[in-house]
């Protein structure tokens, strides 16, 4: 339970917490066990449940809509620790109008940057970190990050009430991976602006909540189907049909490039089930985690 003492070190003390715990009775039960009512700095801590299980963007709309009066959100994954300065930084940037989605660097354990935000290419339904791979002392600045953002890590996604009154909630139709990147182009394309903090550094134990921190042949079914089915479903949802149809044959391909370079046969074969999904608009939870059958095509 990294990120609560992390929150209560924020310079920004003005806040509250809001989690949402979707994985069941026993979960819910397990983590009110070790949440406290509030941080050691004093702000309120309220604990939500939805056991039908929405997926990533279904807990986050439901934290939202319990504090509907609340001037921004902060997303934050529960296996982060920001920075002290984290949520100052971007806290200025929305509360002074100059962004409606703000970002800072997601920094792994080994000081490495993660993203800075991501480039989305609808060419090839992909997308790519922007400074992935960087040491975090050579982040580069907002001038260099913002003309190249297309998106902001879920990781760490502070948004304000313009953009919830404009651009709506999250889909909750993804189920799990790319639920940001759909949202983030669905907020520039109302001309809202996302803005990059370089002081607002979040450390992220990547995949811990969903397993996706393993190498590409070791991750599981879930991340990798959902992973490749949510690049066309984005594509779908935010691109006109020719590009779609380009994007789907180019995604389609380099599913084959990544998986098949590296003889990840497996994981190759949930990759391009999740891009067929993807194809047929099948969206939220897939249909084997309940049914043994896959629902069948529907265009």
């Amino acid at each position: 339970m990294r990120c609560l003492p992390a929150l209560a070190a924020q310079t920004f003390t003005a806040f509250e917490v809001v989690i949402c715990e979707n994985g069941g009775i026993e979960a819910l039960a397990a983590l009110a066990a070790v949440v406290p009512d509030r941080l050691d700095a004093g702000q309120a801590v309220t604990l939500i449940a939805d056991h039908s299980n929405p997926g990533y963007a279904g807990g986050i709309n439901r934290c939202i809509a319990a504090r509907p009066d609340a001037g921004a959100y902060w997303v934050l994954n529960p296996d982060t620790v920001p920075y002290p300065e984290a949520l100052a930084a971007m806290a200025e940037l929305v509360f002074s109008g100059a962004g409606d989605a703000i970002g800072g660097p997601i920094v792994l354990p080994d000081g490495l940057l993660r993203t800075c935000g991501g480039r989305w290419s609808p060419w090839l339904a992909y997308s790519r970190a922007i400074a992935n791979g960087t040491p975090l002392a050579a982040c580069p600045t907002a001038e260099e990050v913002e003309p190249h953002l297309s998106f902001i890590s879920g990781a760490s996604l502070l948004v304000s009430q313009r953009l919830i009154a404009e651009a709506g909630l999250m889909r909750e139709d993804y189920f799990l991976y790319g639920e940001e990147v759909e949202w983030c182009l669905r907020a520039k394309a109302k001309g809202l602006r996302l803005r990059f903090s370089p002081a607002a550094v979040v450390l992220h134990y990547q995949g811990t909540t969903t397993g996706s921190a393993h190498d590409i042949s070791g991750r599981p079914r879930l991340a990798i189907f959902c992973d490749e089915r949510n690049r066309i479903l984005t594509l779908r949802d935010t691109a006109s049909f020719p590009v779609f149809a380009i994007g789907a044959i180019g995604a389609g391909l380099t599913v084959l490039i990544r998986y098949g370079r590296r003889l990840a046969f497996r994981a190759l074969r949930h990759a391009l089930a999740g891009w067929w999904a993807g194809l047929c608009n099948r969206r939220g939870k897939p249909a084997w985690m309940t049914n043994p059958k896959e629902a069948q095509c529907e265009v």
